[in-house]
Order: structure tokens, then sequence, then C-alpha cells
């Protein structure tokens, strides 16, 4: 009896089935989803992509940069050139001073066969088997003058050797020099391939909609800058023009001819035609033409055909000539750009030169306010 009453209470005190199903797919709800929250584990942040801004300034640095390591193998690449020419003239003399250690050796071969043949100079048993005087003095003499020549060449064979051994030495050094150079321009020519490669893998990377954006980017700097550069053309044609007055006032007032304006030298004419003449033609780095052009590689051409010799790289134009200020630019002048000197372009006029940009791209007209100033140089 017990143990029906027990049965009974725990039956009237259970649940109904659908309060127990209820309960249970609650349970199972509440199981379920603390066990999702306990195993979940929080979805890795996708980085944030680069603006178009941050991919345009990227790539310009990279563009910067490959271009600093151009000048850096230009310049490497001339002494490379430099020393090679100095290599052949060494190895060329060495020769010279070879053969003419081979000739010393063989005259002083001939002069010892000789002696063997001779026995050897004997004057004493000459006189006392000699039955001329004369001839004896004769062949005393000859022998004299056999045994000068003979010196002679034993010395002459001394200093060819001596010469010969030095030019070697010094052929030898020259060749571990160029050996020297020929390793730092095969890392100049890996640092420029590397810069330029980064920078294409970068811009390849970019859709067609977001090429469209940094095209756009582009052509609102380019258009801002021309805008600078109009401003900067007309600043100096007023300064010019005040300068002119004030001269023009002066010589009115001591009664002197009147200066007139300066005009661009034939020289520079000269060299601004020819960079015109290469409008078009792909920038590559290290070329001097006349196919295509690295920056400074255009101006040494274009003042080249003027009858001006520039040197290779920006860092050695930059010191060629007279320097004058911004505000002094006439046509033909060369300006440098950047802190590092890494850019050169060929002052026309009216706010704008004749450069090769980077890699990429061709010779063209652009506003010499696209890039920051550094300097400016009259070669002529």
């Amino acid at each position: 009896m017990a143990t029906h009453r027990k049965a009974r209470t725990a039956l009237l005190s259970s649940p109904g089935p659908r309060a127990a199903v209820g309960l249970t797919t609650a349970a199972l709800a509440t199981v379920t989803l603390l066990s999702e929250s306990a195993s979940a584990t929080p979805a890795p942040s996708r980085p944030a992509q680069p603006s178009i801004a941050e991919v345009k300034a990227k790539v310009d640095s990279l563009m910067h940069q490959a271009e600093v390591a151009t000048d850096k193998y230009n310049g490497v690449k001339e002494l490379t050139a430099q020393q090679n020419a100095t290599v052949n003239k060494l190895l060329e003399q060495a020769a010279r001073k070879t053969q003419a250690l081979n000739d010393a050796r063989r005259q002083l071969g001939r002069y010892a066969a000789a002696q063997y043949r001779d026995g050897g100079d004997d004057t004493t048993t000459r006189y006392l088997m000699s039955s001329d005087p004369q001839d004896l003095v004769d062949q005393v003499h000859l022998t004299g003058v056999l045994a000068d020549r003979q010196r002679q060449a034993v010395e002459s064979y001394r200093e060819q050797q001596a010469a010969a051994t030095q030019q070697r030495v010094a052929a030898a050094k020259s060749l571990a020099a160029l050996t020297a150079r020929q390793a730092q321009l095969k890392a100049a020519k890996a640092d420029v391939q590397s810069k330029l490669s980064e920078a294409q893998h970068l811009l390849n990377s970019l859709t067609a909609q977001e090429k469209a954006r940094l095209a756009a980017l582009r052509a609102k700097q380019e258009a801002a800058a021309r805008a600078a550069a109009k401003k900067l053309a007309e600043q100096l044609a007023a300064k010019q023009k005040a300068a002119q007055e004030a001269a023009a006032k002066a010589a009115a007032a001591n009664g002197t001819p009147a200066p007139s304006a300066p005009g661009t030298s034939s020289q520079a004419d000269k060299a601004i035609a020819f960079a015109r003449n290469q409008l078009g033609k792909p920038y590559v780095w290290g070329a001097t033409g006349p196919d295509s052009y690295d920056c400074s590689g255009l101006t040494q051409a274009a003042y080249k055909a003027a009858g001006i010799d520039l040197p290779r790289t920006t860092w050695d134009q930059v010191n060629v000539g007279t320097r004058v200020s911004e505000s002094d630019l006439r046509p033909g002048d060369l300006i440098f750009f950047y802190s590092d000197i890494s850019h050169v372009g060929l002052y026309i006029g009216n706010g704008e030169m004749i450069h090769a940009p980077h890699t990429g791209t061709v010779v063209k007209i652009a506003p010499i306010t696209e890039m920051p100033f550094y300097a400016a140089v009259r070669p002529y």
C-alpha cells in the first residue's frame, strides 16, 4: 500500500505530456545554445584594404625608389665601363712588356750560347799564342765591346722582368676591381627590378574599377599640378617684366640704350628641339636612346645634340653649369627634383618641362610642379 501511494504521488506531481515535451525542447535549445557559445571561436577579422590614395602613394614611392636605384645603377655602370677600359689597356701594356721581356731573354740566351762556344775569355793565353800583337789588341777590343753588350743585355732583361711583373700586378688589381664593380652592377640591377616588380604586383592586384579610380586620382593631381605650374609661370613672367622695366628705367636715367630681354641660347634651343623629337618614346631604366630613355639619359642626349657633354647621373648633372633659382628659370635649364636628386627634366618655359617620368610611361611634357623642386642648373 505504501508503495502504491508513493507511485501515485509521483505521478500526480509530475508534469503532463505536453509540458514535459515543452520543457525538454527548451532544455535542448538551452543546451545547444550553450554548447555553440562555448565551442564557437570569433571569426578572424579581415585586414582593412588600402584606399586608392594609399595604393597610389605606395606605387609612387616604389617608382621613386626604383629611380634612385636606377641612378645608382647608371653610376656603377659608367664606372664599370671605365674600369673595363682600364683593364684592357693594362692587359695590352702587360702583353707588350712580356714581349719585351721575351726579346731580352732571347738576346741574353744568344750571348750565353756564344760564351759557351768560345769557352770564355782567356786574354793571357791568347797573348802568349798570338803571332800578331795588333790582332790581339783588336780581339781584346772586340771582346770588351761584346762584354759591354752582354752586360747591357743582362741589365735590359732585369729591367724588362721588373716592368713586366709590375704591369701584371697592376692588371691583376684592376681586374679584381672590375670584378667588384660587376658585382655592384648586378646588385644595383636587381634592386631596380625588385622595386619595379613590387609596384607592378600592387597594380595588378587592383580591380578594373579600382584602376579607373586610380587613373581619375592621377588625373586630378596632374590637373592641380598644371594649375600650380600656370600660376608659377605667371609669377616668373611678372618678375621678368618688372626686372626688364627697372633696367629700362635705369638705362633711360643714365642715357644708355635699354637692355634687351634675355633669350634662350642656341644650345638650349637645340637641346629643347631634340627633346621634343623624343616625345612618346618609352621610359626604360638605364636607357640613353635613341629608342628609349630614363630621365638623365634623356637630358644627357638632349645636350649632347647641342654640343655639350653632361655626366650620366642626376647626382653629377646637378653640379654642371650655373645654379639658378626656381624664380629665374629659363628654357633649357635642367630642373632636379626630390631631396635625393633622383629625377631631372628639361625646362621648356610656361612652367612645363620635357622629361622621362618612370617605368610604364613615355617621354612627355609635364608641369614642373608635380614633384618637389630641389635645384636648377644652366649647363650652357
